[in-house]
């Protein structure tokens, strides 16, 4: 009797081709089934990867354990629920939800249905993420920037949800604050929806995050700073780099100025700062962070432990987009501004 772990895909899309070729290279279990309302896509991931090409969830095996689910986001609820009811653990790819309410749909499922649910926010399992995870720094202010050319791929939902929602996941992580106050703007260019955003957000601890989104870019980009009383640090997600400069590290800057009693720091102009500054560069392991997020799953499975990215954080999540949308549609534009658009 094999102790492997069956699994589906419900999304034969970029998504849903990753997800079934990732299940595939793990030994822990068996994708038994590709399902897709186009049948070619799914005889196309059934192929490249395993397992039965099927048009319906209804058409699943009784047996089970787990599921990708990797349809349009307005369709996560009409998949994942049901799949859960049926006692499947479900992995809903990012965001959660198209809107708060059906995200927290989702949430009372899973805990209805005892099921385990994860969230797809698989930058949260980026290597880049993990090192700076792992320095436990206090933020008081973020920065990040994500900007990349059109794909054409989310023409369906605005930059917010598109791009900007795994960069909500991670501050949200960071701060593990859900009380907060924001500003936000945006424009929309090629259709109805946003495709530059810039968020602020202040946190009721006092934390200031500001995150700028744009898939009107020539270049892809992809940064996150973070200054906090003890370091500094400034991560590449795309180069899976980053370094931190450290309070205890460059105490001796700071010991230069008191022993040669400079009033203020202007007074240091002829020192070369660059060298008085120790650089750390962090140490990032070059892992996929898809298989860290779908190993992560099974373990939460096998333990019966929470999900590594709860419905909980996936809420949080969908609720801080929506938000930022609203105050983007909200926010007014001076009539001079109007005149010269039109």
């Amino acid at each position: 009797m094999s102790n492997k772990f069956k699994v589906a895909v419900v999304g034969a899309g970029r998504m849903g081709n990753h997800h079934a070729r990732t299940y595939a290279g793990l030994d822990e279990c068996e994708l038994v089934a590709v399902v897709d309302q186009d049948p070619e896509r799914a005889a196309k991931v059934a192929s490249d990867h395993g397992g039965k090409a099927l048009l319906s969830i209804d058409e699943l095996p009784d047996d089970l354990t787990a599921a990708t689910v990797a349809v349009p986001t307005v369709n996560h609820a009409d998949v994942a629920i049901p799949l859960m009811e049926r006692g499947v653990h479900v992995l809903v790819e990012k965001p959660l939800a198209h809107d708060g309410v059906t995200a927290r749909r989702l949430l009372d499922a899973s805990l209805k249905t005892k099921r385990l649910l994860q969230v797809g926010h698989s930058e949260r399992f980026n290597p880049v993420v993990q090192a700076l995870l792992r320095l436990e720094v206090v933020p008081q202010f973020i920065e990040t920037d994500r900007i990349s050319p059109f794909t054409f791929r989310s023409a369906d939902v605005g930059v917010v949800f598109d791009m900007m929602i795994h960069d909500i996941d991670i501050v949200l992580h960071l701060v593990r604050q859900h009380e907060y106050e924001l500003q936000a703007v945006g424009v929309n260019v090629l259709g109805d929806y946003e495709d530059v955003a810039n968020a602020r957000v202040q946190f009721a601890n006092g934390c200031v995050v500001t995150m700028t989104a744009s898939r009107l870019a020539l270049k892809t980009e992809r940064k996150i700073r973070i200054f906090s009383p003890s370091a500094y640090l400034s991560m590449d997600y795309q180069k899976k780099s980053g370094i931190a400069i450290k309070l205890k590290d460059n105490m001796e800057l700071i010991r230069t100025a008191r022993e040669r009693n400079y009033e203020d720091l202007s007074q240091m102009q002829n020192l070369d700062y660059s060298s008085m500054v120790k650089i750390e560069p962090l140490l990032v392991d070059d892992k996929d962070a898809l298989r860290s997020e779908v190993t992560a799953f099974f373990d939460s499975i096998r333990t019966d432990s929470s999900a590594a990215v709860s419905a909980e954080d996936g809420v949080a999540a969908v609720e801080l987009a929506e938000r930022i949308t609203e105050a983007v549609k909200q926010h007014k534009w001076s009539e001079t501004l109007d005149t010269q658009q039109s």
